[in-house]
């Protein structure tokens, strides 16, 4: 149904008990595509990236990739050497994700870098919609996002840049940071990915998943006593 789109993510799922349906766009990170679409990638993220998590980590028996990374290395292929097609079929499946969510009396929200981090203010999407509601997690910094009104930006901690996150917090930035044990206190950003229900300036905790769980590059933040 859809080229470039999907809601096949258990996370995003999760927000349709609060009235949302969540539309994803997932490319291949790091450099995976031989393109480089997450720039401010840390050792301990590029480590525990959640591209594997899933049915995006299941590989038959001596392969190291399947049909679903395939496809994000073809959409981000796409992305860089064909980005006009890119844009008109990203618009389009939008048009149709809208639609879609009507149908089942929810409200279509998007996420336009579910493994990549991108500049998407910049591609003339997020503005032809000024009544859809766009959200993405970044560790990129000072993003020219203000004139974007329905664009919201929660800042993710990673290994190394805790400068990044203190200032992302000055400027009224949420944080994410991911924890073998979200502390009490700290909000969950586990319970959907809706968030830019969240209030502004707070710092929220993922649980270690997948390959995180065995991180010790100072991504995870660890409160265990080993």
């Amino acid at each position: 149904m859809f080229k470039l789109l999907s809601t096949a993510n258990p996370k995003i799922q999760k927000g349709t008990k609060l009235g949302y349906l969540s539309f994803i766009l997932h490319l291949a990170p790091a450099d995976l595509s031989g393109k480089e679409t997450c720039p401010k990638r840390t050792v301990g993220c590029t480590a525990a990236c959640l591209n594997t998590a899933g049915r995006g980590g299941m590989f038959k028996r001596g392969e190291n990739t399947n049909m679903i990374q395939k496809a994000r290395i073809r959409k981000t292929v796409q992305y860089f050497e064909q980005r006009e097609q890119f844009l008109a079929d990203l618009e389009a499946d939008i048009r149709k994700a809208i639609k879609f969510a009507a149908k089942q009396n929810l409200t279509p929200v998007f996420r336009l870098n579910g493994t990549s981090d991108l500049p998407v203010e910049k591609w003339g999407i997020i503005e032809k919609f000024p009544t859809v509601q766009f959200y993405d997690y970044t560790k990129v910094l000072g993003r020219k996002v203000a004139h974007l009104s329905n664009y919201h930006l929660t800042f993710s901690k990673a290994d190394g840049n805790d400068a990044d996150v203190a200032k992302a917090l000055e400027q009224g930035m949420s944080v994410v940071a991911v924890y073998d044990e979200i502390p009490a206190g700290v909000p969950s950003a586990d319970e959907t990915d809706l968030r830019f229900l969240d209030r502004k300036g707070v710092m929220l905790g993922l649980k270690a998943k997948g390959r995180a769980k065995k991180d010790y590059s100072g991504f995870v933040i660890r409160l265990k006593v080993a």
